[in-house]
């Protein structure tokens, strides 16, 4: 039984510095993506996406639901949270 994870998007405008992604090709292997704020999105490995969630401060996380058993993640970041103040 699949159920359906419900998206709902923030009420708040925020700014970020990098998109980071994990999407699942169509053999069912993970690929992983850094989109740099201004720059295209290049293709990282999984030891530099797992260093990044769990380093740097994550704003948004947006789960991306594509038909099948694959659950794949996109999460926007911010590098310094001095630099870059949230209205939280």
């Amino acid at each position: 039984m699949a159920e359906e994870i419900r998206y709902i998007p923030s009420p708040i405008g925020f700014t970020y510095d990098v998109i980071y992604s994990a999407l699942a090709n169509s053999s069912g292997r993970m690929q992983y993506y850094k989109e740099v704020l201004g720059e295209a999105r290049t293709r990282i490995g999984r030891n530099e996406f797992i260093s990044a969630y769990n380093s740097l401060y994550i704003i948004a996380v947006k789960p991306i639901q594509v038909p099948g058993p694959v659950f794949q993640l996109k999460f926007y970041a911010i590098k310094n949270r001095k630099l870059n103040k949230l209205p939280v």
